[in-house]
Parts: structure tokens; sequence; C-alpha cells
């Protein structure tokens, strides 16, 4: 069921948010020792809201918040005050939240119910929540494989049914592409048009809360509740954006992402549907986004040497551990270097001495302040092609699901695994993944690119596309 049809038992009295909440509970109980989407559950605290929430019903009936009562889950990187809050490290393992993050005072003041935090690749650093610190995820469809990353928990905790959607954070592709892994939908929106407040940076520049959910409405509806300008996140900004007919839209198809490292399928599948839209009396176009070629080795570098700032902070000595190392026998360095050696993972020492090394001197002009050039001629690539198209439709992924432990060990495969992803997040646009079917048994997903403040046309025509796909 969709969060509309809940909210219509809810209102008739056929079923509770108390009940919904421990059946999804009882379920995470039982089925996620093997699956591993949460870092952490509270049910007390879930059976608390849960219990409000009926409470509110009963009183407001229609009146009430369009997410009352409806359980969900949150990436274990953004603040839920006096949850801990890991971002999948060690060296933030026995850290508790002091407050809420923007976009939780607004799940919360719409009466969704946290169920507790999700699993993710360390710092939100990798395409395959095999990254965590932790634990690897499975992913629900086949167990054996990976259900993408870095958001790979909440969008397993989704696919498992332990709740009815999730948030997650997205720098490079990831909410679309363990959406995609996972037969599901998920939203990256434009660059500020969600706070940022209270997410645990990765690269402050692209990085964007979204929704992981089962349908497009459902998406839609989450991002209404945490989209809007927020005080404390100067990059936020809202606009409106006016949609063009429906029935006038033009999609365009690029010729850049269908290279050769593409799987023959997903490319076969891709095609299909951009035949399927044709034959519902859309026009399609192929066109040319000539440097969205060069967009994963310019996101990698500024992504890196952002990392390397933001992440300097973790010392594990205002944030972190209870019990940290008898740290009087260091000095100076040796301190830092052994405490952040020891808790950090490989994955996230690989990115910060590579973003550590655009950023020194000597090489900032040739690494970060030409990726940066290279940025802005993306954004203008997508600008010229806006001009032409109405939405631009990509695959998600040029990879299937893969198997746990294939890819943990090459990181330069693992990178690929985000080859259409991070062009729309230097650009800042917003994009949508959509699930549109099955290849060898495993979920294939296309993504749809709208212009900046583009969120409703990627609803609507969201929407049409799950009608064609049936």
């Amino acid at each position: 069921m969709n969060i509309l049809e809940i909210r219509e038992k809810f209102l008739k009295g056929e079923v509770s948010p108390e009940e919904l909440t421990k059946t999804y509970l009882q379920r995470i109980e039982k089925e996620d020792k093997e699956i591993g989407a949460f870092l952490s559950v509270y049910p007390e605290l879930a059976l608390k809201m849960a219990k409000k929430a009926k409470e509110t019903i009963q009183k407001e009936k229609e009146k009430s918040p369009i997410l009352t009562g409806i359980p969900c889950a949150i990436k274990d990187n953004i603040l839920v005050k006096g949850m801990k809050c890991t971002a999948g490290s060690k060296i933030l393992e026995d850290f508790i939240a002091p407050y809420d993050a923007t976009v939780i005072k607004k799940i919360k003041k719409s009466q969704a119910i946290i169920l507790g935090k999700t699993n993710l690749d360390e710092f939100a650093m990798g395409s395959s929540t095999e990254n965590s610190a932790f634990f690897p995820t499975k992913n629900p469809l086949d167990k054996t494989r990976v259900p993408g990353g870095s958001s790979g928990g909440s969008a397993a905790a989704v696919a498992a049914d332990f709740c009815q959607f999730s948030l997650g954070s997205d720098t490079g592709g990831s909410i679309r592409q363990p959406a995609a892994f996972c037969n599901l939908v998920g939203l990256k929106p434009t660059y500020g048009r969600v706070s940022r407040y209270g997410l645990i940076a990765l690269a402050s520049s692209l990085d964007q809360i979204g929704p992981i959910t089962k349908n497009v409405e459902d998406a839609e509806i989450v991002f209404q509740i945490i989209s809007g300008k927020d005080f404390h996140d100067s990059t936020t900004i809202e606009k409106e954006f006016k949609c063009p007919p429906l029935k006038d839209i033009k999609i365009g198809i690029p010729k850049e992402f269908f290279p050769e490292e593409i799987e023959p399928e997903i490319k076969e599948k891709v095609l299909e549907v951009a035949e399927k839209i044709k034959k519902n009396g859309f026009k399609t176009l192929e066109i040319s986004l000539p440097f969205s070629s060069y967009s994963l080795p310019c996101y990698i570098i500024l992504m890196s040497a952002e990392a390397s700032s933001n992440l300097a902070r973790y010392d594990l000595i205002k944030y972190g551990r209870k019990e940290v190392e008898d740290f009087e026998k260091f000095r100076g360095e040796d301190f830092y270097a052994f405490l952040r050696s020891k808790y950090f993972g490989k994955e996230v020492k690989r990115r910060i001495i590579m973003g550590t090394f655009v950023l020194s001197a000597g090489y900032v002009d040739e690494y970060y302040l030409r990726a940066k050039r290279v940025k802005e001629l993306i954004k203008k690539d997508f600008e010229k092609a806006f001009r032409e198209v109405n939405l631009i439709l990509t695959p998600i992924s040029p990879i299937l699901p893969f198997k746990l432990g294939e890819r943990v060990q090459d990181p330069i495969k693992m990178y690929l695994a985000d080859l259409f992803t991070t062009s729309v997040n230097l650009a800042g646009l917003p994009a949508l993944s959509l699930p549109v079917g099955m290849v060898k048994n495993l979920p294939v997903g296309i993504q749809l690119i709208a212009p900046a403040f583009g969120e409703k046309l990627l609803f609507e025509f969201g929407k049409i596309l799950e009608k064609i796909n049936d």
C-alpha cells in the first residue's frame, strides 16, 4: 500500500499506527539479522510516537498531518536527537545526536514514526554499503548481492518492508543507485531544496537529503514535507518552476550515457522504456552532454577535497567514543595520526589522502581548480540541453546489482557504479530513480533528470512512467 492508502485505513479505524508499528518492529526483529538494514532500532520510542499519532488521528481526523502514524527509517548520518548517529564509522560509534536535523524536525512535526537508523558506507563513502565499519547490508531481493550505496541500509529497509519510506543522502548517486538496486523510487532533490542542517557532511557543495519510497506518489509526499527554506542552512532556496503541459513534454536521451562500460541488458532496457514513451505520444530525441564524460573524475576530485576538510574535525575528543586511549603520551600530530588511523576505515583514509593531495600547494591548480572549471562546463551542458528538452532520460548504473565482495578490493570498479549519477550532483539538478523491470532476475532503474527546481515535473512524468511500465 502507499501512504495515502494506509492513511485511509487509519482514518476508517481499520488499523492503528500502533498496530502497524508493532508489525514493522516484529518484522525487523525477525528478519533484519540476515539483511543488516538497521544499525539501531528504537522500539519503545517508536511505540510512544505511534500512540501519540493514534490520539492525533482520533482527535483531528482528516486535519491530522498526512504522515501521521507512517513508520519510516533514517540514514545514520542524519541527526535524530537522543539517538546514536555513527555515520557508519567506528570514530562516531558512541556519538549521541544532541539535536534534530531540520528534516527530522519536519518529520516529527508531521508525526511520522521513526523506527531507527539505517546502515551506510562509512561517512557515505561508497556504492555498496560494504564500507560500513559495522557490517555490510544485503540486498533483500537477492541476499548474495549488494543493495547499493551509500544509502544501502535505507533502501534495504524499504525493500524488505521494514518501513513505509526512508530518508537517505545523495552526494554522487547515493539515493538513486541503491533505489535502483532494490527496485524502488529514489529522489535526489535540487541542491538547496532540502536543508542539510543536521546532516553529517561528506561534500557540502554536493550533498542532498531525499526520500526512498515504494512509488512516485510517496516520494512526492515525503519531499513536500522535508523541503523548504531553512534559517540554519544558507544554501536553501525556494523557487517557482513552471511545468510545461504534460502532452508537450520532450525527453532527451544523451548519447554519452551509453558507453562501452554499460551492460548490454541495461542499455536494452532503457532504450525499451524510451520506445514505450514514444509510443505513448511523447517526443524523444537524442541529445549530447559532452562534458558529462568527465563527471566521474571531476566528482572524485571535488568530493575528496571537501571530504578531507569536513572530516578534519573528527579526533575522538569533541565527537565520538566515550572512552579514548590515554593520549597524554602522544604529542601533536602523533596523537591525531594514531587515533584517525585506527578508527577511520580504508576508503575514508583513501579519500582524505586524495583530497589533501589535490588541495596541496603545487597541485591545487592542476586538480582542484581544473575540476571546478569542468563542473561549470557540465552545468552549462545541462542548461543548453534543457533549452531543447524538458526532461532527460538515462540509465542509473552501468551495472546490475553485483555480488557482495565482488568489487570491494578494486576502488576504481566500485567508483564506476556512479558513472551516470555524479553529473547531476555537480550540476545541482533534481533526479528521480524509477524501477523499470527485471533483467536476469535483477532490478533495473532509469534516471529522470529535470531542470533546477523541477521536482514537480519529475513527479508528474514519473507517475506516467509508472503506468507505462505497469
